[in-house]
């Protein structure tokens, strides 16, 4: 149950990392939405970030289903298991679909992945509500933890400042696609991948979705690819269809942006967090 407008107002929220600096102090148990472009949640387990989830990355169930790690059929079954979505993850490794220390590491990346992709733009709001299941397999990551490693993949990509979103937003295309000369030869599987999907149609992101791969691995390689000249910047004519890449989570579902700490708009009454619930 979504609980806004009651409880403590948390005294240092003028922004989503200090909310989860303040959560991680007070070892809260939340979920934390955030509304906005491409927005998320944030799964918050005694004051340690255990789950992100947005529609501009990959999570774990596109990171196994589009890999083709797991296929359909048994993906089904675990969710049929467990209608609660609680305990998902003890579910694949009891069925031996992934291992235990994959799949934390899967966990952990798609973590990381999701704050990447949301520190690229500002979020509207935020709201603090009751926590919610969410698929993952790691003990939690501090917010300090998280934006760090956010800067480090931003100062990876950055050519200059604004750069790293604008490569985000960018529709690009093969030069081939192109009708430009241009050779794959000597690539990385990975990067003849990407570029077999760069057909001007799609984002980075819509990439990333189609190959089961993170948001900021793509980006990489596509740094890679604009530099040797085997992809090029395209900008879709009034009539080509938008992206219509596949989503991993439901476009409903708001995350936050621990990332360059933007500055979410305060709404009346929704900015504040419940009382800390007491446990049995």
């Amino acid at each position: 149950m979504t609980q806004s407008g009651t409880g403590e107002p948390l005294a240092d929220s003028r922004n989503v990392p200090a909310l989860l600096s303040v959560l991680r102090d007070r070892a809260r148990s939340c979920t934390v939405h955030v509304t906005g472009t491409p927005g998320g949640s944030i799964h918050v387990r005694d004051g340690l970030v255990v789950a992100m989830e947005t529609p501009g990355a990959p999570g774990i169930e596109g990171l196994l289903l589009r890999s083709g790690r797991i296929g359909e059929e048994a993906w089904s079954a675990v969710r049929a298991c467990d209608t609660t979505h609680e305990h998902l993850a003890d579910e694949l490794v009891a069925r031996g679909l992934v291992g235990a220390g994959e799949l934390e590491v899967i966990s952990l990346g798609a973590l990381f992945d999701a704050a990447f992709a949301l520190s690229l733009a500002v979020p509207d709001s935020w709201e603090v509500a009751d926590p919610v299941p969410a698929l993952h397999r790691n003990v939690g990551v501090t917010p300090e933890r998280l934006l760090g490693e956010v800067a480090r993949r931003v100062n990876l990509l950055a050519r200059e400042p604004g750069s790293v979103a604008a490569l985000a937003r960018t529709r690009v295309r093969s030069v081939s696609a192109a009708g430009l000369p241009g050779t794959a030869a000597g690539l990385p599987v990975r990067h003849q991948e990407v570029l077999a999907h760069a057909d001007g149609r799609g984002t980075a992101r819509d990439i990333a979705f189609a190959l089961g791969r993170g948001l900021f691995a793509v980006m990489m390689d596509l740094r890679h690819l604009l530099d040797r000249g085997l992809v090029q910047p395209h900008t879709p004519s009034a009539d080509n269809r938008p992206s219509t890449a596949a989503r991993g989570v439901p476009a409903t579902a708001p995350s936050a942006a621990p990332g360059s700490a933007p500055l979410p708009r305060r709404r009346p009454g929704r900015n504040s967090a419940p009382e800390p619930r007491s446990h049995d």
